[in-house]
């Protein structure tokens, strides 16, 4: 945590700098303002943390850059992945990205941005979903919950941070899978999760592993699986989904992005400097000691994560419509 507040209070750096593009009379990018980024979610959080961390290490790789962070959120991100999406696409704008929130909204809804027309620039972090229990849970794995939930179907109680969530979506695919149906139980966030779980009151969590790695470590929750393509280093005695025998992925991408039609030299630029900074051992250094799972992608690569991911969702919505 505090780490996080370190992070939070830090000032985001600016060097000197080399001309890059135009954008006024005697300004070149990126010295003639600052770069503005938006959050789509509140200070403090999740997405919050990555942006304002990974900018920090960007800053010395991208001379004469000045970032200022705009928290912009409301309706479930869709606020601030509007107002990145129609800025101008000058290089001053860029805002933080999120797989499934994103897609999920503009396959749920008709908001004003287009996901697959971003300029995506470099993921960031990828948090693997996961189905979590109290240490005195009976089930020891994901074919322990597959078989109670056939035998008593509708029985068991799935805390999500809402609907359309990765959380959600995780539940989804889980009783795809096993031709099992569980209760969605929507909290406003994990916080309400994590506490009727500690409590015994909620049979399954599902949230992420950032999100439960701390109270994993003190035994006060068990994992049952995490849903990322590979076991997460930090939680490598957890097994994943598909070790279990369930083709199952999913979790929080987090990255960023700009608007369309970025200049082409200016999305080279950035992407360069993200890549340089997601390589920098002392931004490796921090990201390990804040259990930050890192999964950098950039450019073409963090493109084609966001849209199979985006294809994945609509297959799925046309199965089993996630609104409630």
């Amino acid at each position: 945590m505090m780490a996080r507040r370190r992070l939070l209070a830090a000032p985001l750096g600016l060097l000197a700098a080399p001309a890059l593009a135009q954008t006024g009379p005697g300004a070149a990018w990126p010295t003639a303002r600052a770069i503005e980024v938006f959050v789509p979610f509140p200070a403090g959080g999740g997405v919050d943390t990555m942006v304002r961390g990974v900018l920090q290490a960007v800053a010395p790789h991208l001379p004469g850059a000045r970032f200022v962070v705009t928290n912009r959120p409301g309706a479930g991100g869709q606020l601030g992945f509007e107002a990145n999406f129609n800025a101008a696409p000058d290089g001053y704008t860029l805002g933080g990205a999120t797989n499934t929130a994103m897609n999920a909204i503009s396959i749920e809804r008709t908001p004003r941005y287009r996901p697959e027309a971003f300029t995506y620039i470099a993921n960031v972090v990828d948090d693997p979903a996961a189905f979590w229990v109290h240490p005195d849970s009976p089930w020891q794995g994901l074919a322990d919950l597959a078989a109670a939930a056939r035998a008593r179907p509708e029985s068991y109680g799935v805390g999500t941070a809402g609907v359309g969530s990765d959380d959600h979506i995780l539940q989804l695919s889980f009783e795809e899978a096993t031709g099992t149906r569980l209760v969605h139980v929507p909290y406003n966030g994990t916080a309400p999760t994590l506490r009727d779980l500690l409590g015994g009151r909620l049979p399954i969590g599902s949230f992420n592993m950032g999100e439960g790695l701390p109270l994993l470590r003190e035994g006060r929750l068990r994992c049952l699986g995490q849903a990322g393509p590979q076991r997460w280093s930090a939680a490598a005695a957890v097994p994943t989904f598909r070790e279990q025998g369930f083709d199952i992925l999913g979790g929080s991408a987090r990255g960023i992005a700009g608007p369309p039609g970025l200049p082409a030299e200016i999305a080279a630029a950035l992407r360069a400097a993200f890549g340089a900074a997601l390589a920098d051992p002392a931004f490796l250094a921090e990201a390990e000691r804040m259990n930050l799972p890192l999964r950098p992608l950039v450019g073409e690569a963090y493109a084609a994560m966001m849209a199979a991911d985006l294809a994945t969702l609509r297959r799925l919505w046309a199965r089993r419509p996630w609104k409630e």
